[in-house]
């Protein structure tokens, strides 16, 4: 799955394979994120909703 990520190196904005899918924060307060490498390496995170994170085929 493709996804739009912010490349903060090349200040402009990506798309990328996703490679798994991540949350943060604790239980009451959960942050929902892709994440995902450049061609050169470099890893991407883009911070999406939990409709968007559920329904992600990963």
């Amino acid at each position: 799955m493709k996804h739009s990520f912010y490349d903060v190196k090349a200040k402009k904005k990506v798309s990328a394979e996703v490679t798994e899918k991540v949350t943060y924060g604790k239980k009451n307060n959960k942050r929902y994120a892709f994440k995902a490498k450049t061609s050169d390496g470099r890893n991407l995170t883009a911070f999406v909703g939990k409709e968007a994170w559920d329904s992600a085929k990963i």
